[in-house]
């Protein structure tokens, strides 16, 4: 292979790597999620603008949340959803994010060779992925959002019994609704829309004879 096709392939493979890193930490920074959370995260798991929350993921294998506060549902603003739905492009099965052959991603990979190089290019200081959850939750209560839906989709349970009275967390409209008043606090990528491709019309006489003209 010649060199400088060797160098466009790398370059391309790098972008696309920044492309799945940015859905991948959007994600994270838009949801609250805890990283093991995410890598469990399966395609049937999103539906529109809600994650279901079902499973985590430890050492490549999925199990389920440790309290029942962490099986929930996260609701998300809509570009966050417009852009799993770009990523995903139309894949109905398998994880939400995985490596190249589909298995469940490594934590420690995607922190050494993801987060931490990104951080290390813009001069900042490593930090983990409990970062965006931290993030996420001062997001929200800057937002005014109500304690015990921000509990809810961070998947912490109730701290008061006057919270267990509180029927926020079922109500879906106000939750879509809060979600995307509250918005995200970045701008995600725009997703640019995918245009129908035209037919091409078989070649006619004319055109032969125009094309030979």
């Amino acid at each position: 292979m010649p060199r400088s096709r060797q160098i466009a392939d790398a370059k391309t493979e790098s972008q696309m790597r920044r492309t799945i890193d940015r859905k991948r930490f959007g994600l994270l920074a838009g949801t609250g999620l805890r990283i093991e959370e995410a890598f469990a995260l399966q395609v049937e798991d999103i539906e529109h603008s809600v994650i279901r929350v079902r499973h985590s993921m430890w050492n490549g294998k999925r199990y389920s949340p440790k309290t029942a506060a962490g099986l929930r549902e996260v609701d998300i603003h809509h570009s966050l959803a417009e852009l799993l739905r770009d990523h995903l492009n139309g894949r109905c099965t398998g994880f939400v994010f995985r490596s190249a052959v589909g298995t469940p991603l490594a934590r420690s990979n995607v922190l050494r060779r993801s987060l931490h190089k990104i951080l290390g290019e813009m001069g900042r200081e490593k930090c983990g992925f409990h970062a965006f959850r931290r993030y996420r939750v001062t997001h929200l209560r800057k937002q005014r959002v109500p304690e015990d839906l921000l509990r809810f989709w961070i998947g912490h349970a109730d701290k008061s019994v006057t919270d267990g009275y509180s029927k926020v967390k079922e109500d879906v409209e106000f939750r879509t609704f809060t979600a995307e008043q509250a918005g995200l606090g970045f701008h995600m990528p725009t997703v640019a829309p995918k245009l129908p491709v035209a037919p091409i019309a078989p070649k006619t006489a004319g055109a032969e004879i125009a094309l030979t003209a």
